[in-house]
Order: C-alpha cells, then structure tokens, then sequence
C-alpha cells in the first residue's frame, strides 16, 4: 500500500473562526463519532498484538509503548495507570517519550527527530528479546519511534505499532502494525484531536484486554487495584460485601485492609 498522509489533509471545515461555539462544538462531535467505526475495521490487528503482549507477558516479558508529543503522552498515561487499576508492579508497562520527563508537560524541540535516542531509551531500561515494543505515532513518520523499532526487529524483540496513516513507514518495522485511519482533522493536522481519540481508545483496549488475560480482573472487577485513596477503598470493600455476602461495611472494611486487596481478602475468606 503506497504512503498517504491522510493526517495532514485539509480539514472538511472553513473558516471556523467565524463559527459559532455551537457550530464549533457540533463539528468536532461529528468528527469524534467516526473514531469507533475506523477502529472497528482493524479490530483483528489489535487482537494479534494483544495476543502476542499477553504470551510475552506472561512469561515474564514487560510492555513498552514508545513515541513523541501527544502519542507519547498517551502511551504515558495508559502505562501509568495499570499499576493503580491492575495492582501490577510499576516497571511491568513502561511508557517512553521523546525528550524525556521533561516533554511529558512541555514539547522538547527536535526532540521526535532523533533516530537513535528511542533505542537509547529502551536499552536504559535493559530491554530485552522478552519485551514487547509499542511505537505510537499518529503521522507514523516519526524518526524517534520508527528508529527504535528496526534496532528492536534487529534485536528479536516483539514490536506493534499505533498510527493513523494508511501504509505508514512505521508500520513496515512492526511485527503488529494498526493503522487507525481516522481522516483529516478538525483542525488541519492536529492530530491531538481525533488521531490522539483514536490512540487513546486503542491503549485502552490494549493494556485492558491484556491484563485480563494475566487474571488481573475477576468477573467485571478491578480486584487487584490498589488501595490508594478512600474512594478506592469504598469501592473495595462494596466489592468484598458483595462477593463473599457480607452485611458489615466495617468488618469487610477492616478484612480488605488487613488483606490489601479484594483477591487477597475473598482469598483469605475462602
């Protein structure tokens, strides 16, 4: 399939300057409705890549999501949170970015055109053949990410990718590539928008299918996270009254804290 930088199209709309909030907000709705139907039609491709994550992990593999500006603060986000809702150990989904730390609240100029920086990165956090490699890049042109994933092919490592951009460079270097074409944006290439969407419900789709298939979820139950606030613990101890069929909010109160998690306390009742 030849190149076609759909991303970069000019928008369907004008003048949106002399639009009227509501028209504004009519349109980008309009343009956000058509995110689901473009992923629908590669929903396969991200089942291979799930299925290849899940037999990497568990045999001990981890998952890094890798990329730039917005896509790499996705892949951030979506590796961030598993530990909170998952009670898997913080190292076990590693998301990078270009420029470091510093880019997650500020662009870091240049930063994405770096070749080799997205291999560096990764060998910081010892990657090994084990590993899986994500590279998320709306245009799937970015140099940071493309460069990362041929060092890891090279190096017999597991690679998928995330991009919105039919027969995208980046997705000849992924064993597991998913090309959400989601046309031009709201705003002519700003792929924050509904290329940023698309990536969004994609991790999401990712990093939860996966950790059902580690059994970090029973039923429709987040029973691995982690006790971190009040609202968590409520949540946790409506969980244990209603599995094991209790009647006293602080009797299950005190055996969920005591266990230091729904699995644990049903585990300590059973």
């Amino acid at each position: 399939m030849s190149f076609k930088r759909v991303t970069e199209e000019s928008s369907h709309y004008h003048h949106l300057e002399k639009m009227s909030v509501q028209e504004i907000l009519s349109n980008i709705n309009k343009e956000d409705k058509t995110v689901p139907q473009a992923i629908e039609k590669v929903l396969p491709q991200i089942e291979k890549l799930v299925t290849a994550i899940a037999d990497k992990m568990l045999a001990g593999g981890r998952l890094f999501y890798l990329g730039a500006g917005t896509s790499g603060r996705l892949g951030i986000v979506d590796a961030s949170e598993c530990p909170p809702t998952f009670g898997v150990p913080h190292g076990l989904v590693i998301g990078l970015i270009a420029g470091g730390d510093a880019a997650i609240r500020k662009a870091v100029e240049f930063a994405e055109d770096d070749r080799n920086q997205g291999w560096k990165d990764l060998q910081e956090c010892n990657i090994t053949e084990k590993d899986v490699v994500v590279g998320i890049a709306a245009s799937g042109t970015t140099p940071y990410v493309i460069g990362a994933l041929q060092k890891c092919r090279r190096e017999g490592i597991i690679t998928g990718s995330i991009c919105c951009n039919p027969g995208a460079p980046l997705s000849d270097e992924a064993d597991f590539p998913i090309e959400v074409v989601v046309g031009p944006e709201f705003i002519t290439g700003s792929t924050r928008m509904k290329s940023g969407t698309a990536q969004k419900l994609v991790l999401n789709m990712i990093s939860t299918a996966v950790m059902i298939q580690l059994g970090r979820v029973e039923d429709n139950k987040m029973v691995n996270m982690q006790l971190s606030n009040d609202k968590l613990v409520d949540r946790g101890v409506k969980m244990l009254m209603e599995k094991l069929s209790l009647t006293d909010y602080e009797e299950a109160k005190n055996m969920l804290l005591k266990a230091g998690s729904v699995r644990k306390a049903i585990e300590s009742y059973i």
